[in-house]
């Protein structure tokens, strides 16, 4: 049976993502008691009658217990049949922060004596351990709920291929890192598209700006570069890790991160497991780029 435990930070989609899996024919639990773990993957292993093939979870910071024990947890959830995978959510603190203003909600780690962002210090260090053994993480800091989904969906989809998903994401350095990054190239070296006014308004999407990026040949030598060295550590990864997220990063992450992601989405095209591409500051009102 294919099971998936959804955890991470309160506030960062865990619903959302619970609920894109339903849609994908999980029966799914939400926040399940971490006790009550053991006893429902040996219910999920015996009665499989009238129930789906697949199943999911959502765990987050109250369920102490079962963090405690991430290892012992999951081994027996793997002994009693089920494949399991973990998927988890992060975002920055402003984004959380921001996001219990709006709803009003209460954070499940604050008190009288706790507050909202001792509640987020506090909730990761907890679910720290969980992290380190997730299959995939998502940052959605800058991701609508509509991306989310899309992204469960294309984990659940690539489940089933061989070899290590690879998730090349542009960014724009003056919005922040992506803290689900395994990898970061700054890729600021080349000549900026920005300072011409007529590329300004256009993307790295855009055929212009491409042709304007390729004139000398450091992009294209910048892109193979990149693949090269990816090309050579990515089959260390492929019996250990599903997903392989690389950041490319320039200032505003309109053109050349953009023109980068594209190139080596071509670059590995050949490849036997997925390639996907996420452009997170795509067309965000910027300065420089």
């Amino acid at each position: 049976m294919d099971f998936i435990i959804v955890s991470g930070m309160s506030g960062s989609g865990k619903s959302i993502a619970l609920h894109a899996l339903e849609d994908l024919g999980y029966y799914c639990i939400d926040n399940l008691p971490a006790v009550l773990l053991p006893q429902l993957s040996d219910y999920l292993g015996q009665n499989t009658e009238g129930l789906s093939d697949r199943a999911a979870v959502s765990i987050d910071s109250r369920n102490r217990q079962f963090l405690q024990a991430v290892p012992s947890s999951l081994g027996h959830l793997r002994n009693a049949g089920l494949a399991v995978r973990i998927i988890f959510l992060i975002s920055d603190d402003e984004t959380l922060v921001r996001r219990y203003s709006e709803t009003r909600r209460r954070h499940p780690l604050t008190n009288d004596t706790t507050t909202l962002i001792d509640g987020i210090i506090e909730e990761r260090r907890l679910l720290s351990p969980l992290e380190q053994d997730a299959d995939r993480r998502i940052d959605t800091t800058s991701t609508s709920p509509y991306e989310l989904r899309a992204m469960i969906r294309q984990f659940v989809s690539g489940q089933n291929q061989s070899g290590t998903t690879l998730v090349f994401k542009s960014f724009g350095f003056k919005h922040g890192t992506p803290s689900d990054a395994d990898y970061i190239f700054d890729v600021r070296c080349l000549t900026n598209p920005y300072w011409e006014t007529e590329l300004r308004d256009m993307t790295g999407l855009d055929n212009t700006v491409i042709d304007f990026l390729e004139t000398d040949g450091t992009a294209r030598e910048l892109v193979n570069q990149i693949g090269g060295f990816l090309d050579h550590w990515l089959p260390h990864y492929d019996e250990s890790r599903s997903y392989l997220t690389v950041a490319l990063g320039c200032t505003g992450g309109q053109h050349r991160s953009v023109y980068v992601a594209q190139r080596l989405v071509e670059y590995f095209q050949y490849r036997d497991a997925p390639v996907q591409v996420a452009h997170r500051d795509l067309n965000m009102n910027s300065l420089p780029t």
